[in-house]
């Protein structure tokens, strides 16, 4: 592999490669299909899927399968009107219900901790039990108080830790999954008096006895200490297997995702502002803290019922006003191959053709966030509008050889259209 190509390989995420190949394996060997493909067929595939996959599921699979059309410079059959036509329609017939992971609260960490804490007091220091409930409990204290992702926990390694007793630690992790550019950034989890993440995780490494590597790394069931780190999906298995053991309710539901959501729950409910809440955990926009908070009042009966009437009052009063909606447009775009280099050129057709028309405002530099108004005094006229810009803008994309992530967003009501 010549310097070029390992570069380019390097700039798309290894999660995109296996994703884009699973979903290529599944159309060929599971579904029986061929490439290049024809527009009735992949019309064909999407029907013959629509009732057992998510909607996303199959967004990401026509993305996929346009990549390869792409890269293999063929004509992209996903962009046909009837194949758009046909995604639409398995959207109406079957909608989707995203499932979250259960939020751990404050309690069920204290009992998981206790449990752990029990058991730890009943085997010896260095034993197999103990390496692997010391891991464990480090591993958890330090998910849930610094938010961490179960990938982010795979990714941290004993060169990038430092320890400050009774005060804090930083942590260092290269890359993540919103990091796209992979400059990286330092995380501080503070020393506290109870559960607390820097105690746990020090008698961890003087139990482990690691100098380097990993520092959640894999512990094989004779008690012998790899030098890989545990896979993201071993964070899951943890945490479902403690939540069983201290007897939660729907032990299942949770996931290392509750990690984030219980302490995103836990900082909402003692008054952290939410600037200062995305800060910590890293959450570019309001939309992505939202999906992990559990508020107070989950059926907002108590703000409504307070805002009722000056809200009737008010409408009464904007009833007969035309109403404009500003909105809000991320924007991602990503070669095909390395013979692509439309990235530039597609973006600047995006902004004259698609954005400037709607009065667009420049929210960043790098040309990735845009806010523009539109007219929306028709919820069915809206829509239809905002599905033809997004169609229009993936149209630019794949004419230049580029991949397109388009997410518009009303900061409003939060409604979302990709």
């Amino acid at each position: 592999m010549s310097d070029i190509d390992r570069y380019l390989h390097a700039a798309t995420r290894d999660n995109t490669r296996k994703s884009y190949r699973a979903a290529i394996e599944h159309y060929e060997d599971v579904w029986g299909g061929f490439l290049p493909a024809t527009a009735d067929s992949i019309a064909s595939y999407l029907a013959h899927y629509a009732p057992t996959l998510a909607i996303s599921t199959l967004k990401q699979r026509l993305a996929a399968i346009a990549a390869w059309h792409n890269e293999q410079g063929f004509p992209d059959p996903t962009k046909a009107p009837h194949v758009k036509k046909v995604l639409k329609g398995i959207a109406e017939l079957h909608p989707f219900k995203e499932k979250q992971a259960k939020p751990l609260q404050i309690e069920q960490l204290q009992a998981i901790d206790g449990w752990i804490t029990e058991h730890l007091s009943q085997t010896g220091t260095r034993s197999f039990n103990s390496l692997k409930l010391l891991r464990d409990r480090a591993l958890i204290l330090l998910g849930f108080w610094r938010a961490f992702r179960g990938d982010e926990l795979t990714r941290i390694t004993v060169e990038n830790v430092s320890v400050i007793p009774g005060v804090g630690m930083e942590i260092f992790i290269p890359r993540s999954k919103t990091d796209r550019s992979s400059h990286g950034r330092t995380y501080r989890a503070p020393a506290l008096q109870h559960l607390c993440p820097v105690t746990a995780f020090t008698d961890w490494m003087s139990a482990a006895q690691l100098t380097k590597g990993p520092a959640f790394p894999a512990i094989n069931q004779w008690g012998h200490v790899a030098e890989q780190a545990i896979h993201p999906a071993s964070v899951i298995a943890i945490i479902k297997a403690y939540c069983q053991q201290v007897d939660l309710p729907d032990a299942d539901e949770f996931s290392s995702h509750s990690l984030r959501r219980g302490f995103a729950t836990w900082a909402t409910a003692n008054s952290w502002d939410t600037k200062t809440l995305m800060e910590y955990v890293g959450w570019k926009g309001v939309q992505s803290a939202m999906r992990y908070i559990e508020g107070a009042d989950p059926f907002s009966q108590q703000r409504i019922q307070q805002a009722l009437p000056q809200a009737i009052a008010q409408a009464k009063q904007d009833s007969d006003l035309p109403k404009d909606t500003a909105l809000e447009i991320s924007l991602c775009l990503e070669p095909y191959s390395k013979h692509s280099h439309g990235t530039g050129k597609a973006r600047s057709l995006i902004e004259r053709h698609c954005l400037l028309p709607w009065a667009m405002e420049k929210l960043d530099a790098e040309g990735t966030r845009y806010r523009i108004t539109i007219n929306s005094g028709d919820c069915g006229a809206l829509d239809e509008a905002l599905d033809e810009l997004l169609h229009h803008m993936h149209q630019i994309a794949s004419d230049n050889q580029c991949m397109l992530e388009a997410t518009i967003r009303d900061p409003h009501t939060d409604r979302v259209w990709d």
